[in-house]
This record gives C-alpha cells, sequence and structure tokens, in this order.
C-alpha cells in the first residue's frame, strides 16, 4: 500500500474518530486531498505526501485555477488540505507544514469568468426560438455549456461526428487531437430541432455540407459569429457579466467539479494538452464518461 493510502486512512480515522465529523464532511476532506494526489501523478512531481512543498501548492491552485474551480471553492479544498497536513505535523509524519504560508485565494483574484446556473437557464430561456436564427443559437449555446467545447471545436463540428444514439460528439482540438464528449439531452433536442427544422431547408455551400452549424447563406460559421450570438445573448437576457464562449466552457468545467465529478473525467473532456499525452487519459471509459454527465452536469 502507498504511503498516500496508509497516510490518507489514518487521516480519515482521525477526523471520524477524534474530531467526529460527519461523513460528508469526512468524505470531502479526503476527496480535497485526492485532487492534490491526483495532480503530482499526472504531472509526474513527488507523489508522496512528505515531500510536497508550498511551491508545489501553489502550482496546484494555480492548476485548479485553469480548470475553471472559483475562488471560493479553491479557498475549500485548500482548508481540506491544511487540515491534512497539520494531522502530520500532530502524528510525527512531517516537521514543516508546506501550508503555514500558503494563502488561501482571494475572491477578487483573476480568474476565467464562470456563469451561474441560474444564469445559463435565463440566457437561453431568452433565446427566441419563433425564428431560424433563434432556433440554431439555442442548439449553439445548449452545445457549449453541455459539452465544454471551445469556440474552434463548435465552428468545426461536423454531423458525420455526432453520434446522437450514443449521446457523444468527436471534436478536434488542439493540436489536432482528437476526442470523444458526451452530449446533454437537451443539447440533442435543440440540436435536431435546427437540424430538422432550420438547417434542412438551407441552401448549402459547397464544401460545408457537413458542418453543423452555418449561417444564413449556408457557409459556417466563424468564430466572431459565435462571440456576436452570445453577447446578443446576454444582453436579451439581462446578464451583466462580459462573457464569451470560453465562459461556457469554464462554467461546464465548474459545475461538474463542484458537483462533485471525477477531475479525471473533466480533464478528459475538456482536452486539456496537459494531460491528453498522459497515458492515463486514454483508458478513460466512454460509458464512464456519459455517467460522469449524467450525474453532474445539470442538462444532462
Amino acid at each position: 500500500m502507498s504511503t498516500w493510502s496508509i497516510t490518507l486512512r489514518q487521516f480519515e480515522g482521525y477526523l471520524q474518530l477524534e474530531k467526529s465529523l460527519s461523513a460528508n464532511s469526512v468524505e470531502a476532506y479526503v476527496r480535497d486531498v485526492g485532487k492534490l494526489r491526483y495532480f503530482l501523478e499526472i504531472r509526474h512531481l513527488p507523489n508522496n505526501p512528505k515531500e510536497v512543498t508550498t511551491a508545489l501548492l501553489r502550482e496546484f491552485l494555480d492548476w485548479l485555477g485553469e480548470l475553471g474551480m472559483t475562488a471560493t471553492s479553491q479557498a475549500r479544498t485548500l482548508s481540506g488540505i491544511k487540515a491534512f497536513f497539520s494531522f502530520m505535523i500532530m502524528e510525527d509524519l512531517l516537521t514543516i507544514d508546506p501550508t503555514d504560508t500558503l494563502e488561501a485565494p482571494k475572491t477578487g483574484r483573476k480568474l476565467p469568468d464562470t456563469l451561474s446556473y441560474e444564469d445559463i437557464v435565463q440566457l437561453l430561456d431568452a433565446v427566441d426560438l419563433s425564428t431560424a436564427e433563434g432556433t440554431r443559437n439555442r442548439a449553439i449555446l445548449e452545445v457549449l455549456y453541455s459539452s465544454g467545447l471551445r469556440v474552434s471545436e463548435l465552428t468545426e463540428l461536423r454531423l458525420s461526428n455526432v453520434y446522437a444514439d450514443q449521446g457523444f460528439v468527436r471534436v478536434t482540438g488542439k493540436g489536432n487531437k482528437e476526442r470523444l464528449v458526451p452530449i446533454g439531452r437537451d443539447a440533442l433536442k435543440h440540436m435536431g430541432l435546427y437540424l430538422q427544422g432550420i438547417r434542412c431547408h438551407l441552401d448549402i455551400k459547397p464544401g460545408n455540407e457537413d458542418f453543423v452549424f452555418l449561417n444564413r447563406r449556408g457557409a459556417k460559421l466563424s468564430r466572431i459569429m459565435i462571440f456576436n450570438i452570445i453577447k446578443d445573448a446576454a444582453k436579451t437576457a439581462g446578464v451583466r457579466k462580459t462573457i464569451s464562449p470560453h465562459t461556457f466552457r469554464h462554467s461546464f468545467a465548474t459545475h461538474l467539479i463542484e458537483g462533485g465529478a471525477d477531475l479525471r473525467a473533466v480533464q478528459e473532456m475538456l482536452g486539456h494538452e496537459s494531460i491528453t499525452t498522459t497515458e492515463i487519459y486514454t483508458h478513460l471509459d466512454r460509458d464512464y464518461l456519459r455517467q460522469v454527465i449524467t450525474a453532474f452536469h445539470p442538462r444532462s
């Protein structure tokens, strides 16, 4: 059994027996420490709790921010990690606490903008479905939030890469790396309304036949067009935040992570360059990714 496993088991017993915490609180503390352990594994960093430094913990917090985790949630995670290292000091497993000089992220710290689920619903519901463009735009917003796609991945999304029966889309990300991403039922429903009620009536320009989302002239949408669609939707909905396609991507990740989803699964779906080359991610089961979306995504 690894040092991590042994120490975590001891920490869990301490929380249960000596601190008398509830089962949910114990699970939350252990999950916080598990995130740190996982971060060290994927970065091939010292994978022993006794070797964790303050510098490594700062890198860990930055990584959580890149995933879209809010400063409040980062502070909550850090609280669990501080408790873990305090336990190690108390048990004479460490002599120096690496969290001593580590400050929790300020709530004003610049992190990726996210929308609350209420903002998402408000924005989606404000789209006018009585128009052809509104039907298309609702489908676009649903797909962005459902699957966390980059704007380039959305504009390049092809009909031949939509597997509606299986609940997946195949996208090409940075470095021309392909990945399969689950897509929720709401997104599939609105994509179907667009494909069957609007797109099928367009005069499609040659070379654009396989792209999912087209403009009124039958050509693939540009990145700028997607930005404008989101800007207009936010204005109509009265959402005052400055948002972009990436806001939907960060909201997708944040809502999954804060709901308790497995970080491995979220990173696999996001297709982060820093991890797609790591072998562990190539072995995640496709059905498992679907289960994560179904369990933790608000619009699954």
